[in-house]
């Protein structure tokens, strides 16, 4: 197989590569000492430099060709006029790579990163890592004492799963990252898992909205203050994390609290408002049940989110806020977009990422866990060391993978906080987790439907079939609902009267009431 060619790209170094006369040859010059390695052959380097130094990169070029004449130099100008400024480097780093003809089945691409300005380096860095430049980065350095003039070299493949330390190190700090969004809570569920570790994966790269969605009582909240958490601990923040329940914003005082108010802006504004989103610059601003936001809130947050920018209550000028905005709701938003109740352009802004957190009895495995964690928190409110025994445990677990949890994590905590508050010495017996179940299992109960009959009939409503006091309950509903015997006749058989000729619907309805023992006058409006 033929040996790849190998291509090197590097920028001329005003320092360092440059030298006049026979001097020159005994100095150590990057560019130069790159292409005279005794274990590298450069097929090719392409030179970049910028219009100044045209005289002394094509010197350059000349002195690599004499010290190694199997290495052709090409030179190409950057439209540089300042090499400190970044967005100029970069721009020009980034145009050049589209520019470029890569033949990566010939040719092995290595980015000279020793020379030029840091800028340059970092540049040379990004657009690397971002596969614009194809190849592996090479830095030089100077001969010590008693090595050749040429010095040596070190190759820099950015593609980390071929260095297993580092590999290690990286999944480390990600397990570390899922355990803290986690709470430390070590879940079973596979579905939850994959979800988490979704998160954090776009938590410590994007500063993009995201959603939750899910039930009351899912842990939307809890995930918001760990995302910030998260975040806040690898120095990506340095802002405040601002919780707001939008539910709670109502009627003309929502815009002031979100966006803020200047003095005098209305009535009783004696002092300037800084408002919830100015609050939250340089960290996160948590929006709780999103879809209560009134429509005109959702048009100012949309431009805030976009821009960065809005305008407070009252105010003449714009104010600038650079925020991470999570949002959270448990309604259906893009029904509420059908509905006229929530704005389209502001959900397909907030819905690059959103994810559906379950509720506690869609995740029957991550129960125990859970359980846990709950004992351990509820333990240090109370200032004990809470445990279950085992037939307790046994008992509340077994009850708790049918439980229907309608208030999800939110019931469990409670549940547990109760029992650890009436147990013995913070050890919970199989008494104490009896009672609690007896407790959630009245609490949750479906509450009977009073059809009105046992007030009509005493005890003697226990006494009739089922399928009989079904027919008897609508037709006090409808005696109720009409104020004569005849006008609730009508309604009752109205279907049969088209087919009758001579009608006797209050003379029916008389006759059924009296097998009950009852008459329209109990049963009437004005009873």
């Amino acid at each position: 197989m033929e040996r790849l060619r190998t291509v090197v790209l590097g920028m001329f170094g005003a320092t360092l590569d440059r030298g006049r006369g026979p001097q020159r040859w005994t100095s150590w010059r990057p560019s130069l000492g790159l292409c005279t390695q005794e274990d590298l052959v450069v097929d090719r380097f392409e030179l970049l430099h910028s219009l100044r130094d045209t005289a002394s990169a094509e010197q350059l070029a000349a002195d690599i060709h004499q010290a190694s004449p199997e290495t052709a130099v090409r030179t190409h100008v950057l439209p540089l006029t300042d090499a400190w400024d970044f967005e100029q480097v970069f721009a020009a780093l980034h145009d050049f790579a589209r520019g470029y003809t890569f033949d990566l089945e010939a040719e092995r691409y290595l980015i000279h990163i020793t020379t030029g300005t840091h800028v340059m380096q970092i540049c040379f860095f990004l657009l690397t890592e971002s596969r614009h430049f194809p190849g592996v980065l090479v830095q030089t350095s100077p001969p010590t004492k008693g090595e050749a003039l040429a010095g040596r070299y070190a190759l820099i493949d950015l593609d980390l799963s071929k260095y297993d330390v580092l590999a290690r190190r990286f999944a480390a700090e990600q397990a570390e990252g899922l355990s803290f969004l986690k709470s430390g809570i070590d879940t079973r569920d596979p579905a939850f898992n994959r979800l988490i570790a979704e998160i954090e994966q776009v938590a410590v790269r994007s500063r993009a909205p995201i959603l939750l969605s899910g039930p009351t009582g899912a842990g939307k909240s809890q995930l918001a203050q760990q995302i910030y958490a998260l975040k806040k601990a690898r120095r990506q923040l340095a802002g405040p994390l601002v919780e707001v329940n939008c539910a709670t914003l109502r009627g003309d005082g929502a815009q002031s609290a979100l966006f803020g108010h200047v003095r005098g802006a209305y009535t009783g504004a004696q002092q300037a408002r800084e408002g919830f989103l100015r609050r939250a610059d340089g960290g996160v601003l948590f929006l709780d049940e999103i879809g209560e936001l009134g429509l005109d809130e959702q048009a100012m947050l949309l431009r805030a989110v976009e821009q960065r920018r809005f305008l407070p209550v009252g105010a003449d000028a714009e104010v600038e806020s650079d925020f991470q905005l999570i949002a959270g709701t448990n309604r259906d938003l893009r029904a509420a977009v059908r509905a006229g109740r929530f704005r389209e352009d502001l959900l397909a802004r907030i819905d690059l990422w959103t994810w559906r957190l379950p509720g506690l009895a869609e995740r029957r495995a991550d129960i125990e866990p859970n359980l846990d964690f709950e004992l351990r928190r509820a333990g240090e409110g109370l200032g004990v060391q809470l445990t279950m025994n085992r037939e307790a445990r046994r008992l509340f677990l077994r009850f708790a993978a049918t439980a229907p949890w309608p208030a999800n994590f939110r019931d469990l905590a409670a549940a547990v906080l109760r029992m650890g508050t009436l147990a013995p010495a913070g050890r919970i017996d199989e008494a104490t987790a009896q009672g609690e179940i007896a407790r959630l299992e009245r609490a949750w109960a479906e509450p009977e439907k009073d059809d009105g009959l046992t007030t009509l009939l005493g005890e003697k409503a226990n006494e009739i079939d089922g399928f009989d006091r079904v027919q008897l309950a609508e037709v006090v509903r409808i005696c109720q609902q009409s104020a004569t015997l005849a006008e609730a006749g009508r309604r009752l058989f109205s279907a049969s009267r088209a087919q009758r000729t001579t009608h006797n619907d209050g003379d029916r309805l008389r006759k059924y009431l009296a097998k009950f023992e009852l008459t329209f006058a109990e049963v009437s409006p004005g009873r």
